[in-house]
């Protein structure tokens, strides 16, 4: 019964419009840049390839901002719990390095009129709760697996905004954060056979 009710409401909320999934905050966060976009571009041929850049351009800078986000709290979190060595130097290296990089993500983001989301986006909430669910070693383990997943993300799409994107100040940020990110990349991959070791 509860089942079929719940069907039910879901049913009546799509129809309405609305989603029975959560409001990701990365998601949100795009769907005003877009806005924006929109009403700052003419709805010539120009206007949507202006529209097109900036969107690409906002998108980058979201999910970079939950990505930061993801490194200095889950940094921290592990920086206190982490029973090897490793781990707990990386995710010290975390906190202070993405705390830098989100303060001039942030400058950049109201410089340039673009809203970043204020929480985690759904993807990196997930991963915030899989590691911090782990104890002990397996806790490390689990963490340096999905920094060394989401470094291998993040060099990448840093890599790409470094060369796609349109605005150049957000192009310069992409290509600065480049070799720090590279670090980070390295680090992990050295570190992990390490831990992963540990029993």
């Amino acid at each position: 019964m509860k089942r079929s009710l719940m069907m039910l409401t879901c049913t009546a909320l799509m129809m309405a419009g609305t989603s029975c999934t959560s409001n990701d905050s990365v998601k949100e966060a795009q769907k005003t840049n877009e806005a924006k976009a929109d009403s700052a571009t003419t709805a010539t041929e120009t206007g949507k390839l202006e529209e097109k850049k900036m969107d690409y351009d906002s998108e980058f800078l979201t999910k970079a901002a939950s990505g930061g986000m993801l490194e200095v709290e889950l940094g921290k979190q592990v920086a206190t719990r982490a029973v090897t060595p490793q781990a707990k130097e990386f995710a010290q290296k975390m906190v202070t390095d993405h705390t830098k990089a989100n303060a001039e993500l942030k400058a950049l983001a109201a410089k340039k009129n673009i809203t970043l989301p204020a929480t985690l986006g759904d993807d990196h909430t997930k991963v915030m709760k899989d590691v911090t669910e782990e104890k002990g070693v397996k806790m490390d383990q689990e963490y340096l697996k999905e920094m060394l997943k989401d470094h291998q993300e993040d060099v990448k799409e840093f890599t790409d905004a470094s060369i796609k994107a349109s605005d150049p100040d957000i192009k310069a940020f992409a290509a600065k954060t480049l070799p720090v990110l590279k670090s980070h990349l390295d680090m992990v991959t050295k570190m992990r056979p390490a831990v992963d070791a540990r029993k």
